[in-house]
């Protein structure tokens, strides 16, 4: 009975973001075949597909089962997290380039990625905008919107990858499209965030790990500047090496100088206001940023032929790899919680 009451909690209440942990444990999949651990990065990757088919899942039993509380989460504040199938589906695929090679599931996992970003991107902004009800300034809105930015420089960095196996230049533009497209949200959705940080009182429950997403928006980018430098083989591409290589760069920086500052906010909330360190699923919202910053730097350094870049991606993969470790095991212990008292409510699906 208990299994049962379990079940339906898992299903009914199944976060948004819940593709959240795909995204993380891909990337440090990838980021361990980058920096020499493969048996590490082949691990999490069986594991990953694994992980993926479930929450597929889990999200068609809860779409035909309880397609209210679905659509109640796709018309509320938690509509971003939706954005996280996108880039889960996108960050697959990419292991299925590097690791196995597979250019044919990679491209129907960028098919699919291609579909839910049409849909949920857009079906985000225009939630938001028709809304009769809307928010103050100092409301809703936090680092969860950043996905908008990932789940688009997942779809152009995976474009890239698999573009030799797509005919004509008109792909290789959709990607450096949807690059700059990525880009062009960050920095307008950025200042939004800072503007609400910065002047309007900060309470340590609202300082929630989706912020380093702030951070994570901004790698991811960079990772989608790195492949298009790394596979410039079209004349008009490598016309604008000099613009990719700056403006990549320029992320990168970007990505680099929040890191301080999040650690910082997290030893804040955590060691000076004593808030309580529970585990939550938006605790693989901090992982994926460390894990696609290891990434991206390793590729910057590849794409800009900077041998300490790729040293310091070494390091970072043991950050990544530890997050990761330290976020399932709570996922475990949640759930062992969950169990014990299966007819309490999920709380970690706030």
């Amino acid at each position: 009975m208990g299994w049962q009451r379990v079940r339906r909690q898992a299903i009914e209440d199944l976060h948004p973001a819940s593709f959240a942990v795909v995204m993380s444990t891909g990337i440090c999949s990838l980021a361990a075949a980058f920096t020499g651990h493969a048996a590490v990065g082949w691990a999490l990757f069986y594991l990953n597909i694994l992980c993926y088919g479930g929450l597929w899942g889990l999200t068609l039993l809860r779409l035909v089962l309880h397609s209210r509380r679905l659509w109640a989460d796709f018309s509320s504040a938690r509509s971003f997290g939706y954005l996280t199938t996108v880039a889960g589906t996108c960050v697959l695929g990419t292991q299925f380039v590097n690791l196995q090679q597979d250019q044919r599931m990679a491209s129907l996992l960028w098919v699919l990625g291609a579909v839910l970003w049409s849909g949920l991107l857009y079906g985000f902004f225009l939630q938001l905008i028709t809304r009769r009800h809307k928010p103050g300034a100092d409301a809703d809105i936090h680092g969860g919107w950043l996905l908008a930015i990932v789940a688009t420089q997942s779809l152009s960095t995976l474009g890239t990858l698999i573009a030799p196996s797509w005919d004509g230049e008109g792909f290789r533009l959709l990607t450096l499209a949807l690059w700059l497209a990525g880009c062009m949200l960050y920095l307008l959705l950025m200042p939004m965030i800072l503007h609400r940080l910065l002047f309007f009182p900060v309470q340590a429950e609202s300082l929630t790990p989706l912020y380093w997403i702030n951070m994570g928006a901004i790698a991811i980018s960079t990772l989608a500047g790195d492949l298009l430098i790394l596979h410039a083989r079209s004349p008009w591409l490598q016309e604008l090496l000099p613009f990719l290589k700056g403006f990549t760069l320029f992320f990168w920086s970007g990505a680099t100088w929040w890191i301080p500052l999040l650690i910082a906010l997290g030893a804040w909330r955590h060691l000076y206001l004593h808030y309580p360190l529970s585990y939550s699923i938006q605790y693989w919202g901090m992982v994926f940023p460390l894990g696609m910053y290891t990434v991206c730097t390793f590729q910057l350094g590849r794409a800009l032929d900077m041998p300490p870049l790729i040293r310091l991606a070494g390091v970072g993969f043991y950050i990544a790899i530890a997050a990761w470790l330290a976020t399932a095991l709570g996922g475990m212990g949640h759930l062992v919680r969950l169990l014990a008292t299966p007819g309490a409510r999920n709380p970690g699906a706030s």
